[in-house]
């Protein structure tokens, strides 16, 4: 498993990546240098901070959706829903997988996304907004790898980031991988999860989903035997 081609990243991958990492940045750019020229400072960084909240509540309501509808075959979602329900089984794999391996899907969708309104639009408020939440949406599966990490190898300034609160933290998170898995669905700083799930928002939605359509979210049954979470026993294997 630790040599598995499947977790090192290639190079369209990377090439995602980069290009994602490039549009962000260039939105970031246009904030700074129109906010400087026009000296209007407050509502970028109002709007930034807008962007970094509605980035952790959208990661939130994404990671519900697909932990809870769908499978393999649904048009679009499919591999995503096949990919979090394998992360469930084997949540240790996230922290195996090589940069690019891990968010060239994000990338791709934040590069077609961001791409037109940094050649379109030159307001420094929306700037602020789409470099800070695309942003944020983009590098999410980095911080979720990070959660799943245990301090010790993780970098000082991740560590304190972590325990800042500004980024999702492996005691935060943890609480999502046990089943039944319906609880903690935010992974860019966590700070929503509180409040969702002491005021069952996401349990809200799923009856109204169910009385309006009859669809029953996974969350509801006992989990399933192909998808409960498997001990990862390769740190053992390779130190025996």
């Amino acid at each position: 498993m630790l040599k598995d081609p499947i977790l090192k990243s290639k190079w369209y991958h990377r090439a995602w990546v980069a290009s994602g990492c490039t549009t962000v940045l260039v939105s970031l750019a246009k904030s700074v240098t129109v906010a400087a020229d026009s000296g209007i400072w407050l509502q970028p960084i109002l709007a930034g901070l807008v962007g970094y909240m509605l980035a952790d509540l959208g990661s939130g309501i994404y990671h519900w959706g697909i932990d809870n509808y769908g499978d393999e075959n649904t048009p679009v979602f499919g591999s995503q829903i096949e990919a979090f329900q394998g992360h469930h089984k084997w949540p240790w794999i996230i922290t195996r997988r090589q940069f690019a391996n891990n968010l060239h899907t994000l990338a791709r969708a934040v590069s077609f996304t961001v791409l037109p309104i940094d050649l379109i639009f030159n307001d420094p408020v929306l700037h602020g907004f789409v470099g800070v939440c695309l942003g944020c949406i983009m590098f999410s599966q980095q911080f979720h790898a990070w959660a799943h990490s245990t301090k010790s190898k993780l970098h000082p300034l991740v560590v304190a980031l972590q325990d800042a609160g500004v980024l999702v933290s492996r005691s935060i998170h943890g609480a999502h991988n046990r089943p039944l898995y319906d609880s903690n669905y935010c992974i860019v700083s966590g700070v929503w999860n509180e409040l969702l799930d002491t005021y069952k928002v996401f349990e809200a939605l799923e009856m109204i989903l169910f009385y309006k359509l009859g669809v029953r979210p996974r969350s509801w049954s006992e989990p399933s035997p192909s998808w409960t979470e498997e001990t990862d026993t390769s740190s053992l294997i390779a130190e025996s």
